[in-house]
């Protein structure tokens, strides 16, 4: 390649609209004119990933967002204006304030924070203090914020082990001094790793909050820095010490929700306020005026004398879902592999087909246990209601309660640490630890809209 190509290199770009842009000079970082049919479309052409589509340009458009374009012969691309962009962050001069309180960021991952690296596509964890205050000015009066990187990773690749990892390095930092924890993380398993270290840190002495974004960094709409800002005024200013979630509570900025981990689940692959409280109502609500508690059995600030960090695991733990033609093979593999603990996902009330009783009979003579839970995520297990459920129950099964599968999957994986002796670990998994079971699910336990709350009609007909 010549250096004048060089210069107007299109970077990301491949194949004939390479060359194209290589033949009109239209470098990247340039402000285009793109003429498609009756369409006219302006905006600054962005890199592309190495890895998408050759047949598409990318430009951020003045509302913010990006574009994608199709090129064909006859679209006509106009550079009307270039300024190399410089993406290098300030540097940030943060003071440490006696009078604020000491909170400590632990990064695996995720877009809480983060920047996008427009050569591969990829959005990058933003973790150096340049970078988050950049992000985020307001956190320098809100908490001291001390960030750490533990990994950078996505979310779907976490691994037990690093449940126990994150729960070790939060119980340094709070053994140095911190006031509270915030964990970066990617929100497809959140709610998992949450329930986890809801099990693993005991008589936790400070708030640990989960928190991530639903929108990359690079968008207009992205939540990750209302939701880390939130985050710091519940670790760092507020009287309780559970493990929570903190996440946008409606499609606006307007609030964001408090929810128990183990009671949590993520409901919606993309919207912003994705985060539900099931069986159970959220702990409270963060706002610009602060924060309003929902429940009056929040778990209060106390000393650190009694905590301790117990992560004592068996990762021999698997989890089926249960649905109509499900091959009993699938349970009974589990056994030939030597998995010590099963959690299946049943219908209604948390039943599986009668052909599966011959695979649960090998499991309750090999002393391996299996948890039901219900597939609705709403209600109890109830296995004494009919004759199919008191079968199960005669081959060892445990009534799972109203655990959701990811409180249920984490804590048999915890319990199994303990004990293999089955009534040991049928006494655990029924006793609440963390909120993961509840006495009773409350009438505002069910709150989806249809048929519950006043005036759904109205609401309904303007959706």
């Amino acid at each position: 390649m010549s250096g004048s190509e060089n210069e107007f290199d299109p970077e990301g770009y491949r194949g004939p609209l390479r060359d194209r842009l290589l033949k009109g000079k239209i470098r990247t970082w340039s402000k285009v004119s793109v003429k498609k049919g009756d369409a006219t479309y302006e905006g600054l052409l962005l890199p592309r990933s190495q890895h998408t589509d050759d047949n598409y340009i990318t430009l951020k458009v003045d509302t913010g967002y990006n574009l994608g374009i199709l090129i064909d012969e006859e679209t006509i691309i106009t550079e009307i204006g270039y300024q190399k962009g410089i993406y290098q962050l300030p540097h940030v001069d943060v003071q440490f304030k006696e009078e604020l309180p000491n909170v400590t960021l632990l990064g695996t991952g995720g877009t809480v924070a983060s920047r996008l690296d427009y050569r591969t596509g990829a959005v990058l964890p933003a973790f150096t203090p340049e970078e988050l205050f950049s992000a985020v000015p307001e956190l320098t009066s809100t908490v001291n914020l001390t960030p750490k990187t533990l990994y950078q990773i996505l979310s779907e690749n976490f691994q037990p082990e690093y449940w126990v990892k994150t729960a070790e390095a939060i119980g340094r930092e709070i053994e140095q001094g911190a006031n509270g924890i915030i964990i970066g993380h990617g929100t497809d398993t959140m709610c998992v790793t949450g329930c986890a270290l809801s099990y693993f840190l005991r008589n936790l002495p400070v708030p640990v909050v989960l928190v991530g974004s639903q929108r990359s960094s690079d968008r207009p709409s992205s939540d990750g820095p209302r939701n880390i800002l939130f985050a710091a005024n519940l670790a760092g200013h507020q009287d309780f010490a559970e493990v929570a979630i903190c996440m946008h509570g409606s499609s606006s900025d307007s609030y964001n929700l408090i929810h128990r981990a183990t009671r949590c689940r993520k409901m919606h692959s993309a919207r912003r306020d994705t985060f539900r409280t099931l069986s159970d109502i959220p702990l409270g609500k963060i706002d610009e005026s602060g924060v309003t508690w929902f429940k009056d059995d929040i778990s209060p600030r106390k000393p650190i004398d009694d905590f301790y960090v117990d992560t004592k695991i068996d990762t021999r733990v698997g989890m089926l879902y249960f649905y109509p033609g499900m091959n009993p093979d699938m349970l009974n593999s589990m056994v030939d592999l030597g998995y010590h603990g099963v959690v299946i996902i049943g219908t209604g009330l948390a039943h599986v087909g009668t052909d599966v009783y011959p695979a649960l009979e090998r499991c309750q003579e090999e002393e391996i246990p299996v948890v039901m839970v219900v597939e609705p995520l709403y209600g109890f297990a109830q296995l004494r209601v009919y004759e199919t459920g008191r079968d199960m129950l005669a081959r060892g099964v445990i009534e799972g309660e109203n655990m959701l599968p990811s409180a249920a999957y984490t804590k048999l994986i915890w319990t199994l640490g303990h004990t293999r002796d089955l009534e040991e670990v049928k006494k655990i998994m029924l006793t609440p630890i963390a909120g993961e079971i509840t006495n009773r699910e409350s009438p505002r336990g069910f709150m989806i809209l249809q048929g519950i709350e006043k005036g759904i009609e109205n609401i309904l007909k303007h959706l």
